[in-house]
């Protein structure tokens, strides 16, 4: 569907677009609405995202605008699917790069073996603690903003569903592993759990997000792409 004039937008678009790194999914919003209101003279429009996407996290982020931001919540519950790369033998206070490496362990005792078996624990419904660095509200506060003050932040562990969790490659201490799961999963939790679970610590490196619900990848437009398609109209 090509959209070309500011009633589609209005009345409602949604639109797949790959995150670029360290852009905040409200960074998105935002483009997003700036450059509808510049290109196309909206004065007034809702721009809602349906899923946060970490900074350090790249791939698909669906948008919607208009009264299509109603439908929200119904993306927001469709399971999602990544390709992750964790690093071994080192911990993070974030769980990922957004900090520096706070600890150090063995990893040589590692073997591609035992990674397998350890993935094969973390599969189906569990109980998953979320990083402290993470948009979780804590007294109507975000987690990461009090973590990032150096307060102490508690939050409480929570559901999730990991259906399907694949090891895609190793060149020890790196992994690659692509990760089918519910709402509300994070893979730096599900990265800093596998380093515990192989008596060393581990961090997530890498992690781009391929599938939300039905909705692939391959049909995302990049930010740059968007804007100079407006442009056009």
């Amino acid at each position: 569907m090509e959209y070309t004039n500011p009633e589609t937008y209005l009345e409602g678009a949604i639109l797949y677009i790959d995150k670029p790194l360290t852009w905040t999914s409200f960074d998105v919003v935002n483009k997003i609405r700036k450059s509808l209101k510049y290109h196309l003279g909206i004065q007034k429009i809702k721009v809602g995202h349906a899923g946060t996407l970490d900074p350090l996290a790249t791939g698909l982020v669906i948008i919607c605008t208009g009264k299509a931001t109603k439908q929200i919540m119904q993306y927001q519950d469709m399971d999602k699917e990544y390709t992750a790369q964790v690093r071994l033998g080192a911990t993070t206070p974030s769980f990922d790069l957004e900090t520096e490496v706070d600890k150090s362990y063995p990893w040589e005792h590692i073997t591609q073996e035992q990674i397998e078996k350890a993935l094969s624990d973390f599969t189906g419904e569990q109980e998953q603690m979320p990083p402290i660095y993470s948009a979780k509200s804590v007294d109507g506060k975000r987690a990461y903003v009090m973590a990032r003050k150096g307060k102490r932040v508690e939050l409480k562990p929570q559901k999730i569903h990991i259906s399907r969790l694949e090891l895609l490659s190793v060149k020890l201490p790196d992994l690659s592993l692509q990760v089918e799961c519910s709402k509300g999963t994070y893979i730096r939790s599900l990265a800093r759990d596998l380093g515990e679970k192989l008596d060393s610590g581990a961090h997530l490196t890498g992690l781009r997000r391929t599938r939300i619900g039905p909705y692939e990848l391959d049909r995302t437009i990049s930010i740059e792409n968007f804007e100079n398609n407006l442009k056009l109209l």
